[in-house]
């Protein structure tokens, strides 16, 4: 069992309403891929994206918020948690990138419904810190499973939403030629 599945079992357990989630990091690589690496599973966080139709139902939605610190809490000694919930706008991905979210079939979930982003968003999103050695390494991953072309990223690239912060545009620009570095030695 990886970490991101005891930690979503956990929240789960914690709640008495259905709740949406639509997780994206490792987690998201964990429990929304066939066979992920190794290191992936190993992973101490949970990441989730709200989207930005669901923003003030997620702010009142107290049980969840307390469903969340009680998971924090009954993990804690295990350097486990949850806590990085993001609004889409803080997330890179591209504009339409709700319509495309792809369920994650977690067994024995009573009120939890995840989902992750379609493959090519969850490779945007693994840009924002540059290229990092941990994120590229999940990118590789992603494009090769799904064998994502050159081309298909550099469409994203064109329809990513990004923050106007300057920090993060340097990430993105930074990142874009190891991805498409590894798009172009995965294509078929």
């Amino acid at each position: 069992m990886s970490n991101a599945d005891r930690i979503i079992r956990q929240l789960d357990s914690h709640l008495d309403h259905p709740v949406s989630l639509v997780l994206y990091g490792r987690a998201a690589i964990a429990l929304g891929y066939e066979n992920p690496p190794a290191p992936v599973k190993l992973s101490l966080d949970v990441d989730g994206i709200i989207p930005n139709s669901e923003i003030e139902k997620f702010r009142a939605d107290s049980g969840f918020w307390d469903a969340q610190e009680a998971t924090n809490r009954d993990l804690e000694k295990e350097g486990l948690y949850i806590t990085h919930l993001f609004t889409a706008a803080d997330v890179f991905l591209r504009a339409d990138w709700e319509s495309q979210i792809v369920p994650i079939e977690l067994s024995g979930l009573r009120w939890l419904h995840l989902f992750r982003p379609a493959t090519t968003d969850l490779v945007l999103t693994k840009m924002m810190r540059g290229d990092d050695p941990q994120d590229m390494a999940d990118i590789q991953f992603l494009i090769q499973r799904d064998q994502i072309t050159p081309e298909q990223m550099e469409a994203a690239f064109a329809s990513v939403q990004i923050s106007d912060l300057v920090e993060l545009r340097d990430a993105f620009n930074l990142a874009k030629p190891t991805v498409l570095k590894i798009a172009r030695a995965f294509r078929k």
